[in-house]
């Protein structure tokens, strides 16, 4: 049995206590946050704590709150030599107190607070100080995902980076389309077996072998034709970003 508390009540801390609930092998047994809010319907209020300095004995205490907060939080812990750890993709691990042993707990995943997440496919890119705590992580993070990683921060950073072309942008590019869609009154569902069968491809090939359109194909009359379509001048430039981008990769010229 493996001990957790959280500190934190954002999407990544409600998801993860949804994770560990139903678990027998894990039991979280304190979760932290300023508000004193509840992380599960069900979570009993003796397991919550607006009091940082009251946290109880656990093996692991992850620090699930916003980037900015870690390092604050990290010094506010009332102990030493403990197992903290931060779910972040993009702050060192160092960052946290020294006083404790540290960690990263990090699962690289989209979390919005309507949508349930299935942790058996989540990657859990993990990084410790030693043998021991690198151990506890790689227990706790197998308990719910078969995909788990040993990766330094420097490789994280790296890896958050991608994530926020792959993830952030490209769900700006989807809100794009929408807008587009609704602005001339289709329907933007439409699309979606596209934008499906467009994920589903880059998981069998490379995504360079992938790359299709009229900028790939350098067809700068359906080029201008689509600048022409649109009536927002940040959408034009997004166009025009993207198409040179595509056609720098590939070596075609507008």
């Amino acid at each position: 049995m493996i001990r957790v508390i959280i500190l934190g009540a954002g999407n990544v801390a409600k998801h993860l206590y949804t994770a560990f609930y139903d678990h027998k092998s894990v039991e979280v047994v304190q979760c932290y946050n300023r508000k004193g809010l509840r992380l599960h319907p069900n979570q009993k209020e003796i397991t919550i704590t607006q009091n940082i300095n009251s946290l109880k004995e656990a093996d692991v205490y992850i620090l699930a709150v916003s980037d900015d907060a870690i390092e604050e939080v990290s010094n506010l812990l009332p102990f030493k030599n403990k197992f903290i750890v931060h779910t972040s993709g993009s702050v060192p691990m160092h960052i946290l107190n020294s006083d404790n042993q540290r960690g990263v707990f990090y699962p690289l995943q989209t979390f919005s607070e309507d949508k349930a997440v299935d942790f058996t496919s989540v990657p859990f890119c993990l990084e410790a100080e030693n043998a021991v705590s690198m151990n506890t992580l790689q227990k706790l993070s197998s308990m719910l995902s078969e995909k788990v990683y040993h990766i330094s921060s420097e490789q994280r950073n790296v890896l958050h980076v991608s994530a926020v072309f792959v993830n952030n942008f490209a769900n700006y590019l989807f809100s794009t389309g929408n807008d587009i869609c609704n602005e001339y009154d289709v329907p933007f569902e439409i699309l979606h077996p596209l934008i499906q069968e467009t994920a589903q491809k880059i998981t069998e090939m490379n995504p360079d072998l992938a790359q299709t359109g009229p900028a790939i194909r350098n067809d700068i009359k359906t080029i201008k034709r689509h600048l022409k379509i649109l009536t927002n001048n940040t959408q034009k430039e997004i166009y025009k970003t993207l198409t040179r981008g595509i056609q720098s990769k590939y070596g075609k010229k507008l």
